[in-house]
């Protein structure tokens, strides 16, 4: 087992109006010296925007903007800009997030160069139907009946609607191309998919039409062990280790409560990330603490973003879906862990 430290809540809502009812989830990347961290702010009526701070060490914040730094402004994201991931990327961060219109919850992208202007790219996952999404992945083999289940969106709202699109969130690019490709992984419940580009522009209804009648060579991760049998997605971007990318990820179970919601980790080759290497069998690390299991979402810590500090691994995490904790552990330790559970 390893030895990992919870270094409590960074950052905690406050009475502004966008971050009123909740912070979580955060965006972190570490360039030219500072911890940068893009979080997700919720004010009054689950409406989200992202709000900012500068970490001097990475459990420090010693700046904390008091207004959004990107609120939604299309139709897609009418309702909120929610939990983002960051990489440095082709002399560029890219920035992505699930992009919801009140209906529908999709991966989107922004790119900027200085962090301080930004370019919306729009949606760039498939935006499918369920029945089409089942017709296509089924053309050549039966998929997993959970898909169906965790996709019934239109139930809630009392009708079958055109409008109503499979969910595709936790849109997470690798932080290299590999082999000339831009990789990412998404999720559609239950499973984690990955996708390989060599540039965006390929990522049309056609290419996706192809990708899910392939759909069962898209899988990343199912879920496997007891803490994440009901569902798992993605959590940090990929670290690069000299062992295979890192991937620290969430896993879900059900319990008489609800649903538990543990950080995870697994290993992944580094040529062909596709490919599985070893997983722990055990969360990495669950909701123990007060203020991870009370909150707007019960029993939660959802991974999101990390660092590498002198080994250290810090990784950042929505506790609750209402605030936002750190906890860390030696990376070399972790990866000789991962190693003993080989695939």
């Amino acid at each position: 087992m390893i030895t990992l430290y919870k270094h409590g809540i960074i950052i905690e809502k406050r009475e502004n109006n966008f971050e009123c009812e909740g912070v979580l989830n955060p965006a972190v990347i570490k360039h030219n010296g500072e911890i940068h961290m893009f979080y997700r702010a919720v004010s009054k009526g689950n409406y989200s925007t992202l709000g900012y701070c500068i970490l001097s060490h990475p459990t420090e914040v010693s700046y904390r903007m008091d207004t959004p730094i990107l609120v939604p402004e299309h139709p897609y994201e009418k309702n909120g800009i929610e939990d983002p991931r960051i990489v440095f990327i082709n002399n560029e961060f890219m920035i992505t997030y699930t992009a919801y219109d009140g209906v529908n919850a999709l991966g989107a992208l922004i790119v900027t160069k200085d962090l301080k202007t930004f370019s919306k790219k729009g949606i760039i996952v498939p935006k499918l139907t369920y029945p089409n999404f089942s017709k296509l992945a089924e053309s050549k083999k039966d998929i997993n009946e959970k898909y169906l289940r965790y996709n019934e969106h239109w139930k809630s709202h009392g009708q079958l609607d055109t409008n109503f699109l499979l969910w595709d969130k936790n849109l997470i690019f690798f932080p290299e191309k590999i082999n000339g490709y831009f990789y990412f992984m998404h999720r559609i419940k239950p499973d984690i998919l990955i996708t390989r580009v060599k540039e965006l522009t390929e990522l049309t209804t056609t290419f996706w039409i192809d990708y899910f009648m392939h759909f069962q060579d898209c899988i990343m991760i199912s879920p496997k062990h007891t803490h994440e049998i009901s569902y798992v997605g993605g959590g940090c971007p990929p670290i690069k280790t000299a062992k295979g990318w890192l991937i620290i990820y969430h896993g879900v179970h059900d319990e008489v409560e609800g649903y538990i919601y543990s950080s995870c980790a697994a290993l992944f080759e580094l040529d062909n990330p596709h490919i599985e290497i070893a997983r722990l069998p055990y969360p990495l690390f669950q909701p123990k603490e007060l203020w991870e299991i009370k909150g707007i979402v019960n029993n939660v810590c959802f991974p999101s973003g990390a660092i590498v500090e002198d080994s250290t691994l810090y990784i950042y995490y929505g506790a609750a879906d209402e605030r936002i904790g750190c906890a860390s552990t030696n990376i070399n330790e972790l990866i000789e862990e991962l190693l003993l559970y080989k695939i």
